[in-house]
């Protein structure tokens, strides 16, 4: 057989081919079992569908299988054996002599460029069965087509030639045989190439055994219909892919075909471990191409404020020499990811339409990371907004309402959905801001959350409804269809001077102070003159240590005062302000403090309480 032996050059562009591949394409070497083990998969696939139709008899009763052998540890070799297709002395030559459909500048410049940006899958242009010799002193590749012809062996060293050599006793198949490098030797050791087949080959649709033991032990089944699935094998695969220990509290499984070929398997799970102080959490989701990982915990296939889900995509139109790094940029993957996001909050949605406690769990443990994505993600927002959940005036304490449920609840020739801020619902409902709303029946959300009046500024609108702030100074309520008794105020005139002295005592404090039209029983609020800041918003950013010297959006951010002129306490200011100036100067800078607690503003406390002790201590004389 010697002589039968034929050493041939490598064509020009498969040396360097090879030059790329061993010295820049891959930064990981652990990839290399990764491309031989999905080259033998797909040998036995093409088996597997040539079989239906050509009823091979050669070796027709060799299972199909790949196998590793890694066991000469003294010489390290490492061995990969599948009893797929196998190949002839021409396809030998034409597939690993040769790069396929090549032999162009464009096309080593391409590879060339991918090597720049760190690629870690180059099926694209089939050269992955190169990546051995990052790792290999010498590669022997022993293979018999499937139709049973003579087999033979190709070998080289990587450095320019190869031989191809007829060889008798093998089976169907390829063994492909890796004389290790002396850098390389771990991956002559089991637990290294299991570790590598369970990281990246676990979802193989054939089995994978190490030592003849099965290593691929766990199934890909977002791959079958959801009707055959058991929720006990849901659960079990839940626990491998996310590491749980217990039952998932939501699952998403869909398919698509159009425009994109996708599987995905998604889920929820019970605990929220943001909120229990474990740390930011990575994204749980990992990215496959036909069972291969691509990314594991991937950062790109979904958004970041959906990183509390656990699972699998996979695409078949994912190219495979795509890198971490390029799917960043990919048009494809930014495809794939708009489709799944959709899907999976048209999935929320429905759940929360047809599932109510399911989804009142839920948003319990997960609210953060909705609210979170309307603040950062515009792409969204009018699927998020549908999810949101908030207590209002209409709803008992504890009870979530939607935003289309509230505006199911509008009244006739109301425009606007307000809501008002405070650490709870009694202190809102104890405070100024919604007096006139309860007088009149309109409803109000209660935001609860100090991340709440962020989210519904960033939203807007809900159902070309603007969301109002109930502290913004240029508030206008929907007119009163029943009369409203009117109050013993204050005269314009006493109103108006009064309103300018107040001002004059409060000096920078306030931008401006006036009659209010919406306080009921209350002496007096502090309402946003902008507009744009809520009280909450500024007290969140006060908290973090950002004042209006410090941050663009509170610089010329002032805030108005509005006094109740039927109110006894302004009359007794008002009356006072003629016959004790100071101290009706006294009980107007008191109001203004008042006012500022019950916006969650922060006041001199000092200063407060030294002042009303002077109150007090006049009011007893």
């Amino acid at each position: 057989m010697t002589a039968q032996a034929q050493t041939k050059e490598f064509q020009a562009e498969t040396r360097k081919v090879l030059d790329i591949v061993i010295n820049s394409l891959y930064t990981e070497r652990d990839i290399f079992v990764r491309e031989l083990v999905s080259n033998a998969a797909d040998a036995l696939e093409k088996f597997r569908h040539i079989s239906l139709t050509e009823k091979p008899e050669f070796d027709a009763h060799v299972p199909l299988e790949i196998s590793i052998d890694c066991k000469d540890k003294k010489q390290k070799f490492l061995t990969i054996t599948d009893t797929g297709i196998g190949m002839t002395a021409e396809e030998l030559e034409a597939n690993l002599g040769t790069i396929a459909h090549s032999g162009s500048g464009k096309f080593l410049a391409e590879l060339a460029e991918a090597a720049k940006k760190d690629v870690k899958l180059i099926g694209k242009f089939g050269v992955g069965f190169y990546s051995a010799f990052m790792a290999a002193k010498t590669v022997k590749v022993q293979s018999r087509s499937w139709d049973g012809s003579q087999g033979h062996e190709w070998f080289s060293d990587g450095n320019g030639t190869y031989t191809i050599t007829p060889c008798d006793g093998l089976h169907r198949g390829t063994k492909i045989i890796m004389e290790l490098k002396d850098d390389a030797e771990e991956y002559a050791q089991k637990f290294t190439i299991e570790r590598i087949i369970k990281q990246y080959s676990t979802f193989i649709p054939f089995p994978v055994k190490v030592e003849g033991k099965k290593v691929n032990t766990v199934e890909a089944i977002w791959l079958r219909s959801k009707n055959e699935i058991k929720d006990e094998e849901y659960t079990e695969f839940y626990k491998f892919i996310g590491n749980g220990y217990d039952e998932p509290m939501q699952r998403f499984h869909f398919s698509v075909d159009t425009p994109l070929a996708i599987n995905a398997l998604l889920f929820v799970p019970k605990d929220n471990m943001e909120s229990i102080g474990l740390g930011r959490m990575d994204p749980g989701v990992n990215l496959h191409c036909r069972r291969v990982l691509i990314d594991q915990h991937s950062k790109n296939i979904l958004p970041e404020w959906l990183r509390f889900l656990k699972g699998v995509v996979d695409s078949e139109d994912l190219p495979l020499n795509i890198s971490r790094q390029s799917l960043q940029d990919n048009a494809l993957v930014a495809k794939i990811r708009r489709v799944i996001t959709k899907r999976f909050l048209k999935f929320l949605d429905e759940e929360a339409q047809n599932n109510k406690e399911q989804y009142k769990t839920f948003w319990k443990t997960f609210g953060g990371f909705i609210k979170e994505g309307v603040t950062t993600d515009f792409e969204y927002q009018e699927e998020i907004s549908k999810l949101l959940r908030f207590e209002s005036s209409a709803t008992e304490a504890g009870v979530m309402t939607s935003l289309e449920d509230y505006v199911s609840r509008m009244q006739e020739g109301q425009k606007d959905i307000y809501y008002i801020s405070g650490p709870s619902r009694a202190s809102i409902e104890g405070g100024p801001y919604i007096e006139m709303f309860k007088k009149r029946g309109i409803e109000i959300l209660y935001t609860l959350e100090p991340i709440d009046d962020f989210v519904l500024s960033h939203l807007g609108t809900f159902d070309e409804k603007k969301l109002v702030s109930a502290d913004r100074a240029d508030l206008r309520l929907p007119e009163s269809t029943e009369k409203e008794e009117a109050k013993d105020s204050l005269a314009d005139a006493v109103q108006t001077s009064l309103c300018k002295w107040m001002k004059e005592i409060l000096g920078d404090k306030v931008k401006e102070v006036k009659p209010s039209t919406r306080l009921v029983d209350s002496p007096a609020m502090i309402v946003t003159a902008d507009g744009y800041m809520t009280s909450t918003m500024e007290r969140i950013l006060a908290s973090q240590g950002q004042s209006g010297k410090n941050n663009p959006m509170l610089i010329g951010h002032k805030k108005d005062m509005e006094i109740n002129p039927a109110s006894p306490l302004i009359k007794k200011v008002a009356d006072l302000r003629v016959k004790d100036q100071d101290f009706a100067k006294e009980l107007a800078e008191q109001i203004f403090d008042n006012a500022m607690i019950q916006a969650g503003l922060l006041v001199d406390p000092q200063q407060m309480v030294s002042r009303s002790y002077r109150i007090m201590e006049r009011m007893a004389g």
